[in-house]
């Protein structure tokens, strides 16, 4: 079991917290409220209709029948004197009689139809919305090739296309009837050949349906289980993958400005359609950079100063597509990834977020640079960028960056390869500002920390260990690391042994609660090798992690250093401990590491040894000692 990998990977969003655009108001919305605010300016009470301002203003019922004309109706308007405003004034339809009836026949049967086909999702109403779409596609791409210079000729077939599109958006609601439909007609790959379309509002439209139609909550939960909308929508999916989906939406990228509100949705829906495919398949994330622009889209849009939702949704999607996938990372190196983040980064050198989007899009720039540093490649870059230079002035300057940037060195000077960054580390005098987060002598910001203190010190101790791993013996920088743990009177020993006792309390509290359910286990079955994995990453969170940390690094001070083994010594019996209770804990680490670290491709090693040999290494160092 290979426990680094396992507690290297940064924490990303996940599926359940994904984003939502704030919602647009609708036609009808604006109409109730321009209608409220003019009866508000008439002095009108928009319930009852009656002038505030003037209760007794004149109406029609206050004037007699025979003193109206009504012989001078302008073209027989019917509504002329029937209807009118608080104030007496009245109003014309400009329809006759005969006009104002045909006009309601036709619009209590179209609105007959149009609900019919929203609130009876039955194959057949189905059929008749996927129908509607394709008479609408076929009429406007005629009318377009019959007058392409004359938009007033199809501007009415682009208003019925834009319609259509728009009352398909139900048929999330029951996709274990509609999707199969959907991709059996036709209709899906008639819709993903709209996002070629020259009316940008039209690609718009088709984005907000696939968006809906993939969307994680799609389903009626009283009516389809959770089985059946999952086959549904993986229908769907490979529908839109066999016609191209990831190509034709980063390419529409481009055609938006997100000036114009529309747009700006338009992009969020986008993302959201890859958010989507992402969380149904993750394999999906190598192929979407492969085929696609959308990293060198993503990189240039968080490098924006202006921050707004899809520039935090960018950020969020960039990470989700380095996470745990080496080809993207890789291509993320070639792409100057590195140097971005690092710009976008320096803006918060100085200065906090401004509000909790932000401060989630900075978390998520840096969980994407962290992803990716478990690459050579690039650590490389990142030593070249002045990175560890720049994460070190974060941690002097005290702004919520402060906990990333820990965290991002630990994560940078961990494992192989990492020799040139710890030494750079130690020459941008990081030593003073880690072992001030370490001994918690920096009064913390009233602002709520982005990591808890548990967490820094867990980061903290991370790069103490890397340090002690990949600097020379004789080199300078491991002198003056040395150094730092003997200056008063070796206040940061004393500081490990209290962390060790601490994660030995809980480690003990942990044990006795697994060794109560090892007794259950044992009067009825045998236990097996999963139970016994389990169990081991229980004990790892459960205080196993921060103990073997803290004693690998201890184990270094004591074998290097007369002065500080002495007084470990003296400080471990007062507690009635003794070498052997770190050797105990250093085997169990020795024993659970893999044989070949970092051997993945692109990962050559440096003269180090293996942390394995490491291990045995000071294992023997340790019985040598105690010995004595």
């Amino acid at each position: 079991m290979d426990i680094d990998k396992l507690f290297k990977i940064p924490k990303l969003p996940t599926g359940g917290n994904k984003r939502k655009m704030p919602d647009a108001p609708t036609p009808e919305m604006l109409k109730k409220m321009k209608m409220s605010m003019g009866a508000h300016e008439n002095g009108t009470d928009a319930l009852s209709g009656q002038s505030s301002r003037n209760p007794k203003s004149v109406t029609v019922e206050d004037v007699e029948d025979e003193e109206l004309d009504r012989s001078f109706a302008p073209a027989g308007d019917a509504d002329y004197f029937a209807e009118e405003d608080a104030e007496g004034r009245f109003f014309g339809g400009g329809l006759t009689s005969e006009q104002k009836e045909i006009l309601n026949i036709f619009e209590k049967a179209t609105s007959e139809g149009v609900q019919e086909d929203v609130d009876v999702l039955s194959v057949t109403s189905i059929r008749r919305m996927l129908l509607r779409l394709e008479r609408a596609v076929n009429k406007n791409q005629d009318q377009r090739s019959k007058y392409p210079d004359d938009p007033t000729k199809f501007i009415d077939s682009e208003a019925d296309l834009d319609s259509a599109i728009k009352t398909l958006l139900p048929l999330s609601q029951a996709p274990s009837i509609a999707y199969p439909e959907l991709v059996r007609s036709g209709s899906l790959a008639r819709l993903i050949g709209l996002l070629a379309h020259e009316n940008v509002d039209i690609v718009i439209d088709v984005v907000e349906l696939i968006n809906e139609l993939t969307d994680e909550d799609a389903g009626n939960e009283d009516e389809e289980t959770e089985e059946e909308t999952e086959e549904a929508i993986k229908i769907v999916i490979d529908g839109l993958l066999e016609n191209s989906i990831f190509e034709l939406l980063v390419d529409n990228l481009s055609r938006f400005n997100e000036q114009e509100e529309a747009d700006k949705q338009g992009v969020f829906h986008i993302l959201g359609i890859f958010e989507n495919l992402l969380g149904f398949n993750p394999d999906l994330a190598t192929q979407l950079v492969a085929k696609t622009k959308i990293l060198s889209w993503l990189l240039n849009r968080i490098e924006t100063k202006n921050h707004d939702e899809n520039r935090g949704y960018a950020a969020e999607l960039l990470s989700i597509l380095l996470q745990s996938n080496t080809p993207n990372r890789l291509e993320f190196g070639k792409q100057d990834g590195v140097e971005v983040i690092l710009k976008v980064l320096s803006q918060f050198r100085r200065r906090d977020p401004t509000d909790a989007d932000e401060t989630e899009f900075m978390e998520n720039v840096f969980d994407s640079l962290c992803s990716t540093l478990s690459e050579v490649p690039i650590k490389k870059m990142f030593l070249e960028a002045e990175g560890p230079d720049l994460m070190v002035l974060m941690i002097k300057n005290k702004t919520q960056s402060k906990s990333l940037a820990i965290k991002t060195l630990d994560y940078a000077m961990s494992g192989f390869a990492s020799t040139g960054i710890c030494e750079a580390f130690i020459e941008a005098l990081g030593l003073k500002a880690l072992f001030s987060a370490f001994m918690g002598k920096v009064k913390r910001q009233k602002s709520t920390p982005t990591l808890p203190p548990s967490e820094d010190t867990a980061h903290v101790l991370g790069i103490m260990a890397s340090l002690f791993s990949n600097l020379a013996s004789d080199s300078t920088a491991r002198i003056r690391l040395l150094a730092k743990f003997v200056e008063n009177d070796y206040e940061k020993v004393d500081k490990l042994l209290e962390i060790h006792d601490n994660a030995h309390s809980r480690l003990k509290a942990t044990e006795s609660t697994i060794e109560a359910e090892k007794k259950e286990i044992l009067n009825e079955e045998e236990i097996t090798s999963e139970e016994e994995d389990a169990w081991y990453l229980r004990r790892l969170d459960g205080g196993l992690f921060t103990l073997q940390t803290v004693d690998y690094i201890l184990a270094w001070l004591i074998m290097e250093d007369d002065g500080i083994r002495t007084h470990a010594f003296k400080m471990l019996g007062r507690k009635s401990q003794s070498l052997a209770d770190i050797v105990k804990i250093l085997q169990v680490y020795h024993n659970n590491v893999d044989d070949v670290s970092d051997s993945s491709p692109g990962h050559e090693r440096e003269s180090a040894p293996p942390l394995k040999e490491i291990l045995q290494n000071l294992i023997n160092a340790l019985d040598s000692a105690s010995a004595r």
